[in-house]
């Protein structure tokens, strides 16, 4: 029970990874709003989580709906201790010239504007109690970028200068930063980054990965309960490959 009492809100957690680390928190001890911008899927999960967690139906890259999510914790909560930022999207593989300006301006809305909208929004209230930790879900590949996934690839690189940035800037507040590096998960975005879905790009995938498997909600839901509980309280910073040795 690492985060007993404590409460968390996991962005993009209808599905996949972010399910994966709600459920995870929860078995923790921890309390933990679902946000997502799948409705449905939000009070799914949260109903199978029980133990006091809810859903709340949002768009992370829109800043009014960012300031209610806080809002809306602050007050079924009463303190936010962990948030995880965790919805991201990418673009289909393709020549970087032949991404769209619309896609391109997706991805970094979902993957970058999110994390600025959180931070604007709930830095200071983790400030004012000199306490509080923030895990951002990057990817292996804004560390070792694949072909066709190039805008992708770059705002994961931001996530990651972000995360050290946020990191030294909030340490003398109290507040730890840190990032999860997964490789291509068991995800429904799995089909995205590959192009398609088949045998043969599975194994063209996982040829690329040591331990010869993906990442699986499992796998980043222990990694961030570990990071998020008192138990690191010593690490801020980090960014921690989560990916079967694809970095190496």
């Amino acid at each position: 029970m690492r985060l007993e009492g404590k409460t968390a809100i996991v962005t993009g957690a209808a599905s996949g990874f972010g399910a994966g680390i709600a459920r995870k928190f929860v078995a923790e001890g921890a309390q933990v709003m679902v946000v997502d911008l799948n409705h449905d899927g939000a009070m799914g999960v949260a109903e199978e989580l029980g133990a006091g967690s809810f859903g709340h139906r949002a768009n992370v890259a829109d800043g009014a709906d960012v300031r209610g999510v806080i809002e809306t914790a602050r007050e079924v909560f009463g303190a936010v201790d962990i948030l995880v930022n965790n919805a991201g999207v990418t673009h289909l593989p393709a020549p970087m010239e032949e991404v769209s300006e619309a896609d391109f301006d997706r991805v970094f809305a979902v993957n970058c504007k999110s994390i600025y909208l959180f931070a604007q929004a709930l830095a200071p209230h983790m400030k004012a109690r000199k306490a509080g930790a923030i895990l951002n879900v990057s990817s292996t590949a804004g560390l070792s970028p694949r072909p066709r996934l190039n805008w992708y690839n770059a705002s994961k690189g931001w996530v990651n200068t972000a995360t050290k940035a946020m990191a030294v800037e909030l340490a003398p507040h109290g507040v730890r930063v840190n990032a999860l590096n997964p490789v291509a998960g068991e995800t429904p975005l799995l089909a995205s980054f590959m192009g398609e879905d088949t045998p043969e790009m599975r194994a063209k995938f996982l040829a690329t990965i040591p331990l010869g498997r993906f990442s699986q909600p499992e796998d980043m839901g222990n990694a961030a309960a570990f990071l998020c509980s008192d138990e690191a309280s010593m690490i801020t910073g980090v960014l921690l490959e989560v990916d079967g040795g694809r970095c190496i």
